[in-house]
């Protein structure tokens, strides 16, 4: 008498109405598919080792992986604490094209952010489209404990620089040469408030990458908040005056507590990612970059918190610049607000606001890309989502005569 199959002994076509006998047939045709993918796998595998091995052996003998040298520029100005800076033409690059574009960084953070590393800098990305590219720098030795605030950028710094820079541009006295403000973060601020104190500068167009118009949208800033309501104000204040601003080592701290969890996660991401080399110049990058964070001034820190933080006044369109009021709802110049999808410093919907207050923009765009407070701007899919979205726009306004 035949013995029966045990029961749980799996077939090759268990499942199938006709499950039973065995089949000649699907288990030879079946086993070169099987014998493909593990050869498949198994080459990737070895690709991947060695991919490692080579990122290791160049860390280890150069000290680094990424190219982080910043784009040739030279300063065409300068002004207390600040100097302008024209970045040279590549020297095969296409021919020049569209208006120039200045680029304006925020406290804190350093101009390198839009120069991150080559291969993956919104400095390089432009150049290679022709366009003139300017950049505001601050020098940081000048800046802790000194008594500039938000005026200074405001009603000194960026509009200067606007206007050297039109001047530079121009073909001639009669015809001034219009230009794209662009800034991130604060900075993004910055120049949306510059535009709105301003409607006499040559403004061809106004970029925010990642401005925090609506703070009471940052959860981050939540307990602050709370605190300064409770207190009046007065601890940060005090702290403040004591430390003559908000030193860089808490401006890195406030930066990396939003992306916590990526930070304590960062040497397994590393051990096993270290096949990929352009993660691994990108976090390295990261790196350099906030290590060179740099202090708040402290009377601009305490306008910050105050006006920014604490009474939210850019979301209720009632800030005051020297005791007069600035607001966006004033902007006439094409804007183009670009959110970060993943951001906990300025997050879509406080990003988002800034469309409800900027009435009488000629032309308002919002649009949300991937990346968080600094990947929006400088994560590796920028070339393709923001940098891209940036470009259209500006390239929509190149024969702008002004801001109106």
């Amino acid at each position: 008498m035949p013995t029966a199959a045990p029961a749980s002994r799996p077939t090759p076509d268990e499942g199938s109405e006709t499950s039973g006998a065995l089949s000649t047939t699907d288990t030879s045709s079946s086993m070169p598919a099987v014998v493909d993918a593990a050869l498949r796998e198994a080459e990737q595998a070895l690709v991947r080792v060695g991919s490692a091995a080579v990122n290791v052996r160049d860390r280890l003998r150069d000290g680094h992986l990424a190219d982080t040298r910043r784009m040739p520029r030279s300063p065409v100005t300068d002004g207390p604490g600040w100097t302008l800076h024209r970045y040279a033409p590549l020297p095969d690059g296409p021919p020049a094209a569209g208006l120039p574009i200045l680029l304006v960084p925020p406290l804190g953070a350093p101009d390198l952010a839009f120069d991150l590393r080559r291969g993956n800098s919104l400095v390089e990305f432009l150049l290679e489209q022709g366009r003139t590219v300017y950049v505001v720098t601050y020098d940081t030795a000048l800046w802790p404990g000194r008594r500039r605030g938000l005026e200074t950028w405001v009603d000194d710094v960026v509009p200067a620089a606007v206007a050297r820079v039109c001047q530079e541009e121009a073909t001639s006295e009669a015809e001034p040469c219009p230009v794209h403000l662009v800034g991130w973060s604060l900075g993004g601020l910055f120049v949306l408030l510059t535009a709105a104190a301003h409607a006499e500068l040559p403004i061809a167009s106004v970029t925010a990458f990642a401005a925090p118009v609506d703070v009471a949208a940052v959860p981050i800033v939540a307990p602050f908040r709370s605190i300064a309501e409770y207190t009046g104000g007065r601890i940060f204040t005090t702290a403040s005056r004591l430390l003559g601003g908000f030193p860089a080592p808490a401006v890195r701290a406030a930066f990396q507590i939003v992306s916590v969890d990526r930070y304590l996660t960062k040497p397994l991401t590393i051990l096993t990612h270290l096949d990929d080399r352009q993660l691994l110049e990108q976090m390295e990058a990261v790196d350099i970059l906030m290590n060179n964070m740099v202090a708040y001034p402290g009377r601009a820190f305490g306008q910050v918190y105050h006006q920014v933080i604490r009474h939210n006044e850019v979301a209720t369109d009632s800030v005051h610049i020297d005791d007069r009021p600035v607001r966006l709802a004033d902007v006439t110049a094409p804007v183009l607000l670009i959110a970060g999808a993943d951001d906990g410093i300025a997050p879509v919907d406080a990003v988002r606001r800034g469309t409800e207050l900027l009435t009488s923009s000629s032309d308002l765009r919002f649009s949300v890309e991937p990346g968080g407070h600094l990947g929006v701007l400088a994560g590796r899919r920028a070339h393709d989502h923001s940098w891209a979205t940036f470009l259209d726009f500006v390239d929509a306004h190149d024969d702008a005569a002004d801001g109106s």
